[in-house]
């Protein structure tokens, strides 16, 4: 026969933990709130009286005193970047007051050319009166003797006068040999003044009817023959320029060159021009 089951008693529900007084330890410790813990540092205590200390500093902080038997050395050494400077600034003074000055210069003498727009004189032969038979027949005796006459014209300018000095030559050649040579008269040409120099020229050594060749004197006698014979007129005239009635300019030498043609190497000639020019290098701006 089976045995009987009875059945299991039932166990009782789980029911929550009854609170706990509020005197007790456990209590306030699981209701107090997590707090970090603070540490509190104590200052340390002063140092004793006497104490020595080890105080590191960096090498480029440290302020060296020379020692007393380096002293002078070290003031010498530390006053060379003074004298440097100095000196670099004495030099940039006077670069910048040369090139002041030059400003001032260049300002000046475009102030001066403004105000009297000087012009170079022109220059033509008027007439020449030759007597060079010598060189037609080639007789030495008779030396080459020429009267010429220099037309200087400074029409062109209205407030610039030319001062000739003295000094001054004038030659007259035939295919580069020098037939007669004389003097430039010394005078004062005035603003729009127009003047004739006359001057007597002589001839060189012999005439200089040694100094040309058979081919020169055959060249010679046929352009007299022609009547055209060309000649060169040369002249070097030390001249100062005067700007107005209080400056004036150092003096200088001047060149002038001119072509011509004469009929005849005998008596009064009638010169033709071909045509002068003035040169001068320290005045280049004006002539």
């Amino acid at each position: 026969m089976a045995d009987r089951v009875h059945p299991a008693p039932l166990l009782p529900l789980s029911t929550p933990p009854a609170p706990l007084p509020d005197d007790s330890p456990d209590a306030s410790a699981e209701t107090a709130p997590l707090r970090r813990p603070t540490t509190t540092s104590t200052p340390p205590p002063p140092p004793p009286a006497g104490a020595s200390y080890i105080v590191h500093v960096p090498k480029d902080q440290v302020l060296r005193v020379p020692p007393p038997d380096r002293e002078r050395r070290y003031r010498k050494l530390a006053a060379r970047p003074a004298r440097r400077r100095l000196l670099r600034r004495a030099c940039c003074g006077a670069c910048c007051a040369f090139v002041l000055l030059l400003v001032l210069a260049a300002a000046f003498v475009g102030a001066v050319y403004l105000v009297f727009r000087p012009r170079a004189p022109s220059f033509s032969v008027a007439s020449l009166s030759i007597d060079a038979r010598g060189l037609l027949v080639g007789d030495a005796s008779l030396p080459v003797r020429i009267d010429a006459n220099v037309r200087a014209d400074n029409g062109a300018n209205r407030k610039v006068g030319v001062d000739y000095r003295g000094g001054g030559q004038v030659t007259v050649s035939y295919s580069g040999v020098k037939l007669a040579a004389g003097r430039w008269p010394a005078f004062y040409q005035a603003p729009r003044n127009v003047t004739v120099v006359s001057m007597p020229l002589t001839g060189q050594e012999n005439g200089g009817v040694a100094m040309l060749t058979e081919e020169q004197r055959d060249s010679l006698e046929t352009e007299a023959a022609a009547g055209a014979v060309p000649l060169t007129v040369e002249a070097r005239v030390p001249v100062q320029v005067r700007l107005g009635k209080v400056l004036r300019t150092w003096t200088v030498d001047v060149w002038a060159r001119c072509d011509v043609t004469v009929d005849k190497l005998a008596g009064q000639a009638a010169a033709a021009n071909k045509g002068c020019t003035v040169k001068v290098k320290p005045l280049w701006w004006w002539w």
